[in-house]
């Protein structure tokens, strides 16, 4: 495996640092509910209802928690429009929309990948089983 571009790089280095905040960053964005707010963002701003309807499984409590983290993290827009009732939309800033690129890489990638992964998943669970 020719790993020429990465020679001076040392994935260990950013998560011995004490408060490093790479890691905190990837361990925000990479949780699976962050993935999936930023996913159904690109396509266009939403209300929290239908964030909470796309998102299955999250409870209210979570879809707020990963929401705030995004908006602070300025990935995610909030914006309260001045009308009864009140209605708040979510939006990808630009910086959200980088970051979305990249996730499409990552599932570009496991979708040309997943027979590969299903059948070493397969062959191992057969091992194990053997054992």
């Amino acid at each position: 495996m020719d790993t020429a571009p990465y020679d001076d790089y040392d994935a260990r280095q950013w998560d011995t640092r004490e408060g490093c905040e790479v890691r905190q960053i990837l361990d925000r964005v990479a949780d699976k509910w962050s993935l999936l707010v930023i996913a159904l963002l690109e396509r266009r701003s939403l209300r929290f209802t239908e964030l909470r309807r796309e998102v299955d499984g999250i409870s209210q409590r979570m879809l707020t928690v990963t929401l705030r983290h995004l908006e602070r993290d300025g990935l995610v827009r909030r914006t309260v429009h001045p009308v009864v009732p009140p209605r708040v939309d979510y939006a990808l800033t630009p910086l959200g929309a980088t970051l979305h690129d990249t996730i499409q890489s990552l599932v570009t990638w496991t979708e040309a990948h997943q027979g590969e992964i299903a059948a070493a998943r397969a062959a191992y669970d057969e091992a194990a089983a053997g054992a």
